[in-house]
């Protein structure tokens, strides 16, 4: 039984119950796909190429606002990378919880070094960081992490990088 406060998705865009968060749960999933489903056009070095690169997936999982914390709200996607997967360059006007679930990541900010994450390792992103680095390690295998980012009411979860 699902509770009133939060909505559980195995894929994105299912239909729900409760039609209330929906309309902003497809918009977040519209709007982090677009962000994260950009390709690169020069691929790092060993990485698959551009036109092999396919898109991350992004599962919105709840949406939640905080009484006790007036203005914000959390957030909680599953990003799961096909082998090769980039991320484009972007921010999140948040602070942003990221924990591995399987396989190997790549995460960077700027002005921070990059750091290969490993089922069960978690990294950080404040607001005001630039996320540079964000790829799948492997050519060959996927990964999945979860992120609970908490973020303004309303505000955009993704931005382009200043």
């Amino acid at each position: 039984m699902k509770s009133q406060h939060s909505h559980d998705f195995g894929l994105l865009f299912i239909v729900t119950n409760s039609g209330v968060i929906m309309s902003k749960l497809r918009s977040l999933g519209i709007a982090l796909v677009l962000a994260f489903g950009a390709q690169h056009t020069s691929p790092a070095v060993g990485a698959t190429p551009a036109s092999e690169v396919r898109s991350a997936v992004v599962a919105p999982l709840m949406l939640k606002e905080l009484a006790d914390v007036p203005g914000k709200e959390l957030v909680m996607i599953t990003v799961t990378y096909p082998p090769g997967a980039v991320d484009p360059v972007h921010r999140h006007d948040a602070h942003a919880l990221v924990y591995v679930l399987e396989g190997s990541i790549v995460m960077g900010v700027r002005g921070g070094k990059e750091v290969t994450l490993t089922a069960g390792q978690t990294f950080y992103e404040g607001p005001n960081d630039v996320h540079t680095v964000g790829r799948n390690a492997s050519a060959t295998k996927p990964a999945k992490f979860l992120v609970v980012l908490l973020k303004k009411k309303g505000a955009e979860l993704v931005l382009p990088a200043d």
